[in-house]
């Protein structure tokens, strides 16, 4: 028999290990030296661990849900404006971007961005500075995004996700240090997405016009949004390529800041004004009733939480979306026709 005969076709995966090995920077995160999961599990014979991630976030219960949170915006009259889900798409779409073209590795850096804000609460910030104020220990989204991927999906079990996508989830605000170059392309893409996108919303809006943008930030990035993101991207490759880091140039670095600035002084603490009473008031109103009632809140969170209530409070109040948040809110506190 021939020794090619002998020879064993590799797998899909292992020839996406072959392909890691041959394509990626020195500086990437390759699939088949990550650190692992909390719980061992049968590999699976075609997808390499982060794409396995991938998947498994992408058909969460927290994902779908995402559709119907906030981004910036409460309940617009349009149907063109970012919701929680658009901008994690948008995030994800940045960042295999900017992975790509400093040869890391795609699949990591997409886990990540796809469950970045799992864990964020209705009524974008406002919301998340809500549940930051009544709960004793605080509230971050980022820490509640592990929290929802270690603890709270498929009925108190956790996706069991690698540590690469679990540390660039939780690091993914500005303040954050990943472990990884993709978890670091990650936290630049959400800026990036979001800064870009809420401008075009808000112009949408009309809270501002395309000739109040900083000058600086317009000469640097240009008026539109392709512009301004293509900029972006070629510049950390221009900053980053063959690097052991991911950044953006001090210039470019400096532009976007002074945007990002610009939005929150000129549509950020706008939108925020528009829904902060009645969502502090709807929010709080729920926090207060489950603390008097914890019997009342879903098995899944009194359970999860171990006793702490204000957790589990937390737990439940920020899964929620939108809509189901106002429903809630209604049932609980706004009498029916009828009703004695």
């Amino acid at each position: 028999m021939r020794n090619n005969q002998l020879m064993k076709e590799p797998t899909l995966k292992e020839k996406t290990y072959e392909k890691e090995r041959a394509f990626l920077s020195p500086y990437a995160t390759r699939s088949y030296e990550s650190r692992g999961r909390a719980r061992e599990e049968t590999p699976c014979p075609m997808r390499t661990d982060f794409q396995r991630d991938r998947d498994r976030i992408i058909y969460s219960k927290a994902f779908l849900r995402l559709k119907n949170k906030t981004q910036v915006f409460f309940a617009p009259d349009g149907d063109h404006y970012m919701s929680r889900l658009t901008h994690t798409l948008d995030v994800s779409q940045i960042a295999r971007s900017v992975a790509r073209c400093l040869s890391l590795n795609e699949d990591l850096a997409e886990a990540i961005a796809l469950g970045h804000d799992l864990g964020h609460t209705p009524f974008g910030h406002v919301g998340e500075r809500v549940l930051a104020a009544l709960n004793p220990a605080g509230f971050r989204h980022s820490e509640q995004s592990l929290r929802v991927v270690d603890v709270l999906e498929k009925d108190g079990k956790g996706l069991n996700l690698t540590f690469e996508v679990r540390d660039g989830i939780v690091n993914h605000t500005k303040s954050g240090h990943p472990a990884t170059l993709e978890g670091c392309a990650v936290s630049l893409a959400d800026r990036i997405a979001y800064i870009n996108h809420d401008i075009e919303d808000a112009i949408r809006a009309g809270i501002i016009t395309e000739d109040e943008l900083p000058e600086e930030s317009v000469r640097v990035f240009g008026r539109d949004t392709s512009a301004r993101i293509n900029t972006c991207v070629m510049d950390i490759y221009e900053t980053s390529a063959g690097k052991p880091y991911v950044r953006m140039s001090e210039e470019k670095g400096r532009a976007l800041d002074e945007l990002r600035a610009f939005m929150f002084e000129h549509v950020y603490e706008h939108a925020n004004r528009l829904i902060q009473e009645s969502a502090e008031r709807l929010l709080r109103s729920l926090y207060g009733y489950f603390q008097q009632r914890p019997e009342e809140l879903p098995p899944l969170y009194r359970e999860t939480a171990r006793s702490d209530v204000p957790r589990a409070i937390c737990d439940y109040l920020s899964s929620m979306t939108d809509r189901y948040a106002i429903g809630l809110f209604k049932k609980l506190f706004v009498p029916r026709e009828g009703s004695v």
